[in-house]
């Protein structure tokens, strides 16, 4: 299946979604999840026609998670 792939993680320090694609090339921010995926659909159709790219049937959204774990040496 082709298509482009959007990374999507929680920035803990800005306290907003990211959204980051190189192929098309996407990059954007939003404090909602909700409201970036909505920005992310119309943004990502807008450049791959801007930037004469392949019009692929999908963008594949990937949601990260970082967890920071705190090892004790007792």
């Amino acid at each position: 299946m082709e298509g482009y792939n959007v990374k999507l993680s929680w920035d803990d320090e800005a306290k907003v979604w990211l959204a980051n694609c190189e192929e098309i090339p996407l990059a954007m921010e939003d404090g909602s999840l909700d409201k970036l995926i909505y920005r992310v659909k119309i943004a990502a159709s807008e450049l791959i026609e801007l930037n004469n790219l392949p019009k692929y049937d999908s963008i594949f959204m990937n949601l990260t998670q970082r967890e920071k774990m705190v090892y004790s040496n007792s």
